[in-house]
C-alpha cells in the first residue's frame, strides 16, 4: 500500500488528511488547511455582494467561478480580481507542497456568532471569504455556512485511519505515560488498548467493567475498521439524514431537500442502489486500469532492458578489420615500394582521425538515447506509482459500508480513474527510442576507393549472390533471380545460368546474357533441379554461385493453348472452355508438356449434338491442327461417338470399345511415363484396354472436335484410386 500513500496527503500540508472536506471541484483538503487559504475580499468590490445573503454559491456554478477566479499565474499564489488592486497584504508562508498558506483569519466580533452556529462551534468565517482549490486552481465564495457547507469525506478519512493502523509496527498501550508498551488486549467497550499492567490498574475486571470484552489487539484493530460510522446527515438540513440520491446534481439529498430544496423536481434514486452501481461502474473501471498499470511495468521492463543493450560493454571496441591482397612487387622496386608503403601509411592515419570523429558521434548518439529512455523511465515509473496509489485507495473506498459517504466521492473517483486510463493510452507506453543505433557508416565508397588502390590489372568476377527471396517454381517453371556482391567492383559482360537434368545428371546452360532475372519453361513435373550461375568478363569466368534446389509441382495445372490452337478453335472461360466455328475437326493443345512423371486430367462434355466424334489424347508439339486427333504419326489419341469408342494412332484405328459420351460425360486421361503408357476412361470407368506402350519423349494434352461438341478442361487432380503407377492392368479390366 505504500504506493497509495500520496493519495492520502493533503495537498497543503502534505500530512496525511485531518478531518477532510470535499470541495465543489471533487478534490479534498484537510479542514484545518482550508482555513488556512481562506481569502475575505471586500464588499464593495465582491461579485456576491449584490446577492442575497441566503443564496450564497450552494449551486458551485463553476461558469461563473472560473470568472472571478483568485489564481494567478505569474505569482502560482493568490493574488487580486476585479477592483482588488493588489495581492493581500497578510504575510504568508508556503507549504511542503509548494501552496502559499495565509495565517487563519481572524474572527469578528460576537454579534455575527449566531451566522455560524452555536457556542463551542468552528471559529466564525468572515463575510465574502473566499477559497480556491491548491489543486485545479478554481474558486468560490463561501455563503452563510462557510466550511460546515462543504461535506465531510468519512470514506477517506477512514482509508487513512486503516492505512496508518497498517503503518504501525505494533499496537502500544495507550495509557502509558512514558515509553508505551505493547498492546495485549482492547476493550471493544472503552475502544481502548491495554498493556497488562495498565489494564490491571485501569480496568480491574470487577464491578460495571467485568461486562467488558476483552480482545487480543489484532482482532481489536478489526473491529474498529468494521464498526459502523455515524450516518450522513446533510449539509444543507443537519438534522435530516442523507436517503436519497439526486441524479442531476450527481449527490446524496435528504428528505427536506426533495420537499423544500431545489432537488424538488430533479429525479432521485435509492442511495443504497446508486451506492451498488457506483461501486460496479469503478470496478469496471479499476479493472482496466490494472491492465494499463500492468502493461506499464512491462514497459518498463522493455526500457530497462534497452538501457542495457544501449550501455556500450567494457573494453575496447572491436575495430573493422579490412584485408587487401596485394601482388608480389618486383626486388628491384625497392624505391617504388617505400613510397607506396608512405602512401599507404598516410592513408592509415586519415582513417585514425576520421574514426575517431566517427566515435564522439557515436558516444554523443549513446548519451542521447540513454538520456531520453531514463527520462521516460522516471517519467513511467511515476505515473505508474501514481496510478497504483490510485488504485489501492479506489479498492479502500470500495471496500467502505458508508453509501452516501461513497457516493459523495464516486463520482469524482470514476473520472479520475477514467482520465488516468485515457493518459495511460496516449503513446504513454511506445519507447521514446530505439536501443539500436539510427546511425549507419557509409563506407561504400571507401572501401571502393581502398579496392581500386591496386596495381592496374583485369580479374574475373566474384561468385553472383542468388537472391532468394525472388526465386520461385510454378507449375514447371523455375524463375531465377541473382546480383553481384555488394562490394564487388570488378567489370561484369555477362551471367551464365546452368540446371542440372532434374535427375541428378550433368549441369547444361540454359541461359547466358546480361539479365539477372531469368524463367526457364518446360521442365519436368514433381522434379527437383539443381541451380547455379555465374558471371564472365574479358578475363574469363569467374566462380559459381551457391547451389540452389528448385521442386517443380507434384501436380500439372495446365489449361489450352490459344497461341498453338487451329484458327478456328474458340476458347473461353479463362482458356479452360473449348469449342469450333467449323464443321471439319480441329485441334487445340495443353500450354503444358510432359516428358516425366504420372499425370491425370479430364475433359467434361457440355454440349453434344449430331453424334460427332471429338477424340482426345497427347501430341507431339508440332502435331496437324486441321485434322482428327490420332490422324498422324504425332498423335495418340481416342475418338468416340455416342455409342462406341475406338484407339488411333497414325490413322491406325484399334480396339473398338462399346461405350460413349454424351452431354454431361467425363472423358479421362491417364499418362504414365513410369511405365510409358496412356490410359483412358469415361466417366470414372476405364475404356478398353491400355490405349498405348512406349510412350517416351515430351508430349502435351490435345483434343480434336468441330462445332457440333463444347468441353470443358479439369487439371490439378489426383490419381484414380483404383490405380497405382507401374501396376495397370494391361488386360483392360478395372484394378
Amino acid at each position: 500500500m505504500d504506493e497509495m500513500e500520496e493519495e492520502l496527503k493533503c495537498p497543503v500540508c502534505g500530512s496525511f488528511f485531518r478531518e477532510p472536506i470535499i470541495l465543489p471541484c471533487s478534490h479534498n483538503i484537510c479542514l484545518a488547511c482550508a482555513r488556512n487559504i481562506l481569502v475575505q475580499t471586500p464588499d464593495a468590490e465582491s461579485p456576491q455582494s449584490s446577492r442575497a445573503s441566503g443564496s450564497g454559491v450552494s449551486d458551485y456554478d463553476y461558469l461563473d467561478l472560473d470568472k472571478i477566479s483568485l489564481y494567478s499565474e505569474a505569482d502560482s499564489g493568490y493574488g487580486s480580481y476585479g477592483g482588488f488592486i493588489s495581492a493581500p497584504i497578510t504575510p504568508c508562508q508556503k507549504s511542503p507542497n509548494g501552496v502559499r498558506v495565509f495565517p487563519p483569519v481572524v474572527p469578528q466580533p460576537p454579534a455575527q456568532h449566531h451566522l455560524l452556529g452555536h457556542p463551542g462551534s468552528l471559529p466564525p468565517i468572515p463575510r465574502n471569504s473566499c477559497i480556491t482549490c491548491p489543486q485545479c486552481h478554481r474558486s468560490l465564495i463561501l455563503d452563510e455556512r462557510g466550511l460546515r457547507g462543504f461535506a465531510k469525506n468519512r470514506v477517506l478519512e477512514g482509508v487513512v485511519d486503516r492505512y496508518q493502523q497498517s503503518k504501525a509496527a505494533a499496537l502500544k498501550c495507550q495509557l502509558c505515560e512514558k515509553s508505551p508498551k505493547e498492546a495485549t488486549v482492547m476493550c471493544e467497550q472503552c475502544d481502548v488498548f491495554y498493556c497488562d499492567p495498565c489494564r490491571v490498574r485501569c480496568h480491574p475486571p470487577r464491578g460495571p467493567l467485568a461486562k467488558h470484552r476483552l480482545v487480543p489487539p489484532a482482532h481489536g484493530r478489526i473491529s474498529r475498521r468494521t464498526s459502523p460510522r455515524k450516518i450522513s446527515t446533510c449539509t444543507e438540513h443537519e438534522l435530516e439524514n442523507l436517503s436519497m440520491y439526486c441524479v442531476q446534481c450527481k449527490m446524496p439529498v435528504c428528505y427536506q431537500c426533495l420537499e423544500e430544496g431545489k432537488h424538488g423536481t430533479h429525479e432521485v434514486k435509492a442511495l443504497g442502489a446508486m451506492w451498488k452501481l457506483h461501486k460496479g461502474q469503478l470496478s469496471q473501471a479499476l479493472n482496466i486500469l490494472s491492465d494499463r498499470a500492468t502493461e506499464a511495468k512491462e514497459f518498463l521492463v522493455q526500457l530497462r532492458n534497452m538501457v542495457q543493450h544501449i550501455q556500450p560493454a567494457d573494453g575496447p571496441g572491436r575495430p573493422l578489420l579490412v584485408t587487401s591482397g596485394w601482388g608480389t612487387l618486383k626486388e628491384n622496386g625497392v624505391e617504388f615500394e617505400a613510397c607506396l608503403v608512405a602512401q599507404c601509411d598516410a592513408l592509415i592515419d586519415a582513417l585514425n582521425r576520421r574514426k575517431a570523429q566517427l566515435l564522439t558521434r557515436v558516444n554523443k548518439e549513446h548519451e542521447h538515447k540513454l538520456k531520453v529512455v531514463r527520462d521516460q523511465i522516471s517519467h513511467c515509473t511515476v505515473k505508474l506509482r501514481q496510478t497504483t496509489g490510485l488504485m489501492e485507495y479506489c479498492v479502500e473506498v470500495i471496500k467502505e459500508n458508508d453509501p452516501s459517504g461513497f457516493l459523495q466521492i464516486s463520482d469524482a473517483l470514476i473520472r479520475r480513474v477514467h482520465m488516468t486510463e485515457d493518459q495511460w493510452g496516449k503513446g504513454t507506453l511506445t519507447p521514446r527510442m530505439t536501443s539500436d543505433f539510427d546511425l549507419t557508416l557509409d563506407s561504400g565508397p571507401l572501401l571502393q576507393t581502398i579496392h581500386q588502390l591496386d596495381f592496374v590489372q583485369m580479374k574475373v568476377p566474384a561468385g553472383p549472390m542468388l537472391q532468394l527471396e525472388e526465386c520461385c517454381t510454378i507449375n514447371n517453371s523455375a524463375t531465377l533471380s541473382w546480383k553481384q556482391p555488394p562490394l564487388s567492383t570488378i567489370a561484369v559482360d555477362g551471367y551464365i545460368l546452368e540446371l542440372d537434368d532434374g535427375n541428378g545428371g550433368q549441369y547444361r546452360e540454359v541461359y547466358v546474357g546480361t539479365e539477372t532475372i531469368c524463367t526457364v519453361d518446360g521442365l519436368h513435373y514433381n522434379s527437383t533441379y539443381m541451380s547455379r550461375v555465374k558471371a564472365f568478363n574479358a578475363s574469363g569466368v569467374g566462380q559459381y554461385s551457391k547451389t540452389l534446389a528448385m521442386q517443380t509441382s507434384e501436380i500439372a495445372w495446365f489449361t489450352f493453348d490459344p497461341a498453338s490452337a487451329h484458327p478456328d478453335i474458340i476458347l473461353s472461360n479463362d482458356n479452360l472452355t473449348v469449342t469450333c466455328n467449323s464443321y471439319d475437326d480441329r485441334v487445340v493443345m495443353g500450354n503444358s508438356g510432359f516428358s516425366r512423371g504420372v499425370h491425370y486430367w479430364e475433359i467434361t462434355v457440355d454440349r453434344y449434338d449430331n453424334h460427332p466424334d471429338p477424340a482426345f489424347g497427347v501430341a507431339r508439339g508440332d502435331v496437324l491442327k486441321d485434322v482428327m486427333l490420332g490422324k498422324d504419326d504425332r498423335a495418340w489419341a481416342m475418338y468416340v461417338d455416342n455409342n462406341r469408342s475406338w484407339f488411333m494412332h497414325n490413322n491406325s484405328h484399334t480396339n473398338r470399345t462399346d461405350g460413349g459420351v454424351g452431354k454431361g460425360a467425363t472423358v479421362g486421361v491417364l499418362l504414365d511415363f513410369t511405365r510409358g503408357i496412356l490410359i483412358f476412361l469415361i466417366n470414372d470407368e476405364q475404356q478398353g484396354p491400355v490405349a498405348f506402350e512406349g510412350i517416351e519423349g515430351l508430349y502435351y494434352p490435345a483434343v480434336s472436335l468441330n462445332r457440333n461438341v463444347q468441353v470443358t478442361l479439369h487439371t490439378g487432380l489426383a490419381i484414380p484410386d483404383f490405380y497405382t503407377p507401374g501396376e495397370a492392368d494391361l488386360s483392360g479390366s478395372v484394378c
